[in-house]
């Protein structure tokens, strides 16, 4: 044993991979679980201790070419996560104030730091306007904390994501600027060129990336595979910014915001993108920037001291009034202020890269023989103490924001008599479609559901060692693909003498108020196209139905076409209805167009101007559903059709048959057949809801509308 560690290398910094590997990973897996203890934002913790460990401090690790990769990485995912969880109905809906709040933190920030930089350091023109830019741009550090909040759909949040394109994408372009002035390349040429290759690069990423992942999702199924095709994107654009003269953060954005509808939200594969970032390559990045701070700075340099405090103050103020101006513009409250605020005010990777550059470029020498920089030494290591300072107050300020707008949500509409008891039934029959039925089931379910549960049911007469053999592997790979999305499914092994009464009697004793199944197979000509066993269930259970049929896999949808019986709104399944019309649309990402009658399509639009969601409304009063669907159905379009149970052969109350159109015309697309029980057995609260009733006159229908409102909350639209 000791001639073992006579040969490992324990001077300071350590050189030995596995211990400076087995270090990070310690520092990543105790310093968040101290911190949180202490009530002190986690991220704030692993820079500190990526000072303690880093070359100013105990020099225990070097901020060597490993770190700087993982770093890199790290600081390219946050970006990728930010415009991944961009909610594109939202970001469609306030792309305005979006566009005004990047001006606001761009143009307030320049200002100030033009004249603290000409007026205050006594700076010249050219390094006054760099040093601005500086300020300007800005790092989302605090978005893990809103995302851990669970807020990132709050409409503060989503105009600060989609702001902090624009003022980092202005700043990086004021950086691109001042470096071709110092060479004495802005010429209209320069001009020219910088704009074709900034809107080649945008135009490649936002328009050929989701073609590319559409259809490598659609072709390629392995897990791990698709995981690595989506960092290989995001690094692939981050390269593709650096070749059009931006940061690839920028690139990372983008690439997030183009494959956004590609991942769902409650996908697999978004758990997985998630975990790697948040366990691994976040924290480098973060233990990365700890690494920069020297602590001699505050007692060996006067001079550093005083430019790294007017840098902290210029850049604090400016990030600060902005957030205030946007409230004021908007009519935000506190909270949200304080979030706007957290998540701008940090700054950390393109001020890195405009004060590295800036540190870089040497216009002469001086009188003694030292080189003269467009920005000195002293900015260099002020940057390091405003990058700390900012850091610091973002972390706490998007802490208390976020809380506060968890705690004034609370009550935003009154729930009383509204709640959602939803447990999902999913039948489990064919191992080649567990997956699918799963993923839409996980993809539907509401944040208040109180379970999942699989269902396979296997003929008491026969009772085969083989097919209960077969029955246990099909569960289990249900509940793979479940917990792979961080959900827990219930197993269930039936014996009954049918298939039917299986699911009845699952329903029934499981108190089932959605029942999920594939589409049956026919294997005989007088097979119906449902068969009679399905039928069957339609006719007698107590819970709505949805028959699936996947063709391609749904990240890889780009619409849901939903058609609305007449009638629909007398429903008791309508409210659980919308929840699932709703979800689907903000999970998936694609796009909803619901057919319905003016009276429905009312009520759905006051919905949507409480809960936006990428929707279009299209009237459908005497018209032929039939007729519709067979003009508006594209490829990649997913097929929707409610009906009710007692008209299981009937859309749109008119009699007509949609079988034989959905055999002839749509086999190569994905449809779903929702079927609702008039007298389903939600709890009180649903099953009264529509009885108050929406066909009641108008006066009443705002009492409905807040009740309809209150499920949605619950069930976290």
């Amino acid at each position: 044993m000791m001639v073992v560690l006579l040969n490992i290398d324990f001077s300071l910094p350590l050189v030995n991979p596995v211990l400076k590997f087995l270090i990070i990973l310690l520092i990543i897996l105790v310093v968040p679980v101290l911190f949180n203890r202490l009530k002190i934002p986690s991220i704030l913790g692993l820079i500190l201790a990526g000072a303690i460990i880093g070359p100013h401090a105990f020099n225990i690790l070097e901020r060597d070419s490993g770190i700087i990769l993982s770093g890199t990485a790290g600081l390219l995912y946050i970006m990728f996560l930010a415009g991944l969880e961009v909610d594109m109905g939202d970001f469609k809906k306030n792309r305005v104030k979006s566009i005004i709040f990047g001006l606001y933190t761009f143009c307030i920030p320049m200002f100030l730091g033009i004249l603290g930089g000409l007026y205050l350091l006594k700076f010249s023109l050219l390094s006054s306007v760099l040093l601005a830019s500086m300020f300007a741009s800005h790092t989302l550090i605090a978005y893990p904390i809103i995302r851990k909040l669970g807020i990132t759909r709050n409409i503060a949040v989503n105009i600060t994501v989609g702001g902090t394109i624009i003022t980092d994408t202005l700043a990086l372009l004021v950086l691109a600027v001042i470096v071709g002035m110092t060479r004495g390349e802005v010429t209209p040429a320069f001009w020219t060129k910088l704009t074709l290759q900034v809107l080649v690069f945008g135009g490649i990423v936002l328009f050929l990336f989701p073609v590319i992942g559409r259809w490598f999702f659609r072709n390629v199924e392995d897990n791990v595979a698709q995981y690595i095709f989506v960092l290989a994107m995001v690094f692939l654009a981050a390269f593709l910014a650096e070749l059009a003269g931006v940061e690839g953060i920028i690139g990372a954005f983008l690439a997030g915001l183009s494959l956004n509808r590609l991942i769902p939200r409650t996908s697999a594969l978004m758990n997985r993108v998630e975990f790697v970032g948040n366990a691994i390559f976040i924290p480098f990045f973060l233990i990365g920037i700890g690494m920069l701070i020297n602590y001699q700075l505050f007692f060996e340099d006067l001079e550093t001291l005083k430019v790294g405090g007017i840098m902290i103050f210029i850049a604090t103020l400016s990030k600060y009034l902005a957030a205030i101006l946007t409230q004021k513009t908007f009519n935000f409250s506190k909270p949200e202020a304080q979030v706007i605020f957290g998540l701008s005010n940090a700054q950390a990777a393109a001020t890195l890269a405009a004060v590295l550059i800036g540190y870089n470029i040497i216009l002469g020498e001086s009188v003694n023989g030292e080189p003269v920089r467009l920005l000195n030494e002293n900015v260099l290591n002020g940057t390091i103490l405003m990058i700390l300072f900012t850091c610091t107050v973002a972390t706490f300020s998007a802490t208390r924001g976020g809380k506060g707008i968890l705690v004034s949500g609370i009550d935003s509409y009154s729930s009383e008599g509204t709640e959602l008891e939803e447990r999902i039934l999913i039948s489990l029959k064919n191992y080649n479609n567990v997956e699918e039925l799963v993923n839409l089931a996980v993809l539907l379910k509401s944040d208040q559901n109180s379970g999942l549960y699989g269902l396979n049911v296997l003929n008491s007469k026969d009772g085969q060692e083989e097919d209960e053999k077969d029955s246990v592997r099909i569960l289990n790979h249900a509940s793979e693909v479940a917990i792979a999305s961080e959900n827990y499914l219930h197993p269930i092994l039936r014996y009954d003498f049918n298939f039917s009464n299986g699911i009845l009697g699952a329903v029934r004793e499981n108190q089932i108020t959605d029942v999920f199944l594939g589409l049956h197979v026919k294997k005989k000509l007088s097979d119906s196209f449902l068969g009679e066993l399905t039928e069957g269930v339609l006719q007698k259970t107590k819970a709505n139905t949805f028959i699936y049929k996947s063709v391609q896999p749904l990240n890889t949808i780009k619409r849901h076409l939903v058609f609305l019986p007449e009638g629909v709104e007398h429903e008791s399944g309508f409210p659980s209805l919308l929840n699932k019309l709703w979800k689907l649309g903000r999970n998936s990402g694609a796009k909803l167009n619901i057919y319905g009658t003016d009276r429905c399509l009312d009520i759905l639009e006051r919905i949507q101007k409480a809960y936006p969601v990428d929707v279009e409304f299209i009237p459908l009063n005497h018209i032929s559903t039939n007729g519709i669907i067979l003009r508006e159905v594209k490829p990649d379009d997913n097929l929707v059709l409610v009906l009710k149970s007692k008209n299981i052969h009937s859309v749109h109350g008119q009699g007509e048959t949609y079988t034989e159109t959905l055999n002839k015309d749509f086999k190569e697309n994905n449809f779903i057949l929702a079927y609702l029980y008039d007298d389903s057995n939600l709890s009180d609260g649903n099953k009264n809801l529509m009885n108050a009733s929406v066909l009641e006159p108008v006066q009443k229908l705002d009492e409905v509308f807040r009740q309809i409102l209150g499920i949605f909350k619950k069930a976290g639209n």
